[in-house]
């Protein structure tokens, strides 16, 4: 069916000796998702910026007659590589169908109003560059800069407001400042894999090796885009668990950027049921059967390797108990939540990053920090 669409849309619009069974000369794929891009017919001209798999918005660059701007939902087919079937229908009643090659830079629309008369289209597709940098790369770069020494990336912290939840740094940017400063030369290593944003808010984990190799997660509250805020959790690395997975390691790819709100409700209610209030009778509903790929350094993969370990730690007399979440990010199919609790005798922060695939948890990474004693804090903002 999906193939029989595909041919009837390439026939109206007379493209079938164009694309009709032709293989696509490059492997590279084009990134579409979370882009702008124009389409230029001449005397028509748009926007379309594409914030997700099902969703995008038009705004109209002439005086068209179309409508300034409406955000739609749409269906996207693969034709081939970079080259896209995307059809939408608007409040109006229009309907559009567009075949957009965005490795020859073309597009080839068909628009039909209600009263059923059509125009048909051909224009030029292009990437619409962004010379602002945006908050992701800003948190990369800044954070990149703690291995390079660069002093530009400082620039994105807004000097007169920044204010630090490490409590081993103190406030400021002069905190900030000192702890550059406390480093031996070219002794610091920053890799950061994973890297998101929900709304004011950019969170991080990240690869890091000054006074020896950590794992961190890091968030960053923007205004006006500046950093004002930093909370983060750290843990010494450790080996590779038993199933072989290191705590940085594994799926980065980011999607279902309009689950978002879905997938958060679903990791806050796990955590809140589950480490929270121990309601163990409903863990399974939160998976797909056994299947769970686990980067916890003591805790091998599947759902009954967590049940396994909890098992053992319990006969020991050592459990685990989150007491509060404090904050729960998250950005398409990945969810960070920000909790306190007890492991063993120990308080700790604890900031778990989950990956869900089709409304089930799927991918856990963590890291687990005591709680620094109030004698020992170096600002006042406390820990969350």
């Amino acid at each position: 069916m999906k193939n029989l669409i595909i041919a009837t849309v390439i026939s109206i619009l007379g493209l079938s000796t164009v694309y009709a069974q032709k293989k696509s000369k490059t492997e590279n794929k084009i990134k579409v998702i979370g882009n702008k891009f124009k389409a230029d017919f001449g005397a028509y001209a748009f926007e379309l910026n594409f914030e997700s798999e099902t969703k995008l918005t038009w705004k109209a660059l002439t005086n068209a007659g179309f409508g300034a701007s409406e955000t739609v939902t749409i269906t996207k087919t693969e034709i081939r590589p970079n080259v896209y079937m995307v059809y939408w229908k608007e409040k109006s009643g229009t309907t559009v169908t567009h075949v957009e090659d965005f490795e020859k830079g073309i597009v080839y629309t068909n628009i039909t109003s209600p009263d059923h008369t059509f125009l048909n289209l051909k224009g030029k597709l292009t990437l619409i560059k962004n010379s602002k940098m945006d908050n992701k790369q800003k948190v990369v770069s800044l954070l990149k800069s703690i291995e390079t020494g660069a002093t530009e990336p400082v620039g994105y912290i807004n000097a007169n407001k920044y204010v630090q939840h490490n409590l081993g740094v103190a406030d400021g940017l002069a905190g900030f400042g000192a702890l550059l400063q406390s480093l031996p030369p070219n002794s610091a290593k920053v890799n950061t894999v994973r890297a998101f944003q929900d709304g004011d808010f950019v969170f991080t984990h990240t690869d890091y090796n000054f006074f020896g190799p950590k794992i961190g997660f890091d968030i960053f509250r923007f205004e006006d885009g500046k950093i004002v805020e930093h909370w983060d959790n750290l843990q010494e690395t450790a080996k590779p668990n038993p199933s072989g997975h290191t705590m940085i390691d594994g799926t980065t790819e980011l999607k279902d950027l309009d689950k978002t709100e879905a997938n958060k409700i679903l990791v806050r209610s796990f955590v809140d049921d589950i480490l929270v209030n121990g309601k163990m009778e409903k863990l399974a509903g939160y998976f797909d059967g056994d299947n769970y790929i686990q980067h916890n350094p003591n805790i091998p993969d599947l759902l009954s390797g967590l049940g396994a370990t909890l098992e053992a730690l319990g006969k020991q007399g050592i459990f685990l108990k989150y007491d509060k979440i404090h904050r729960v990010l998250g950005e398409g199919n990945f969810v960070l939540v920000v909790s306190e609790g007890h492991f063993g005798k120990d308080y700790n922060v604890f900031y778990d990053l989950f990956r869900v695939e089709n409304g089930k948890i799927a991918e856990h990474w963590d890291t687990i920090e005591p709680m620094t004693p109030k004698e020992n804090w170096k600002n006042n903002n406390g820990k969350f």
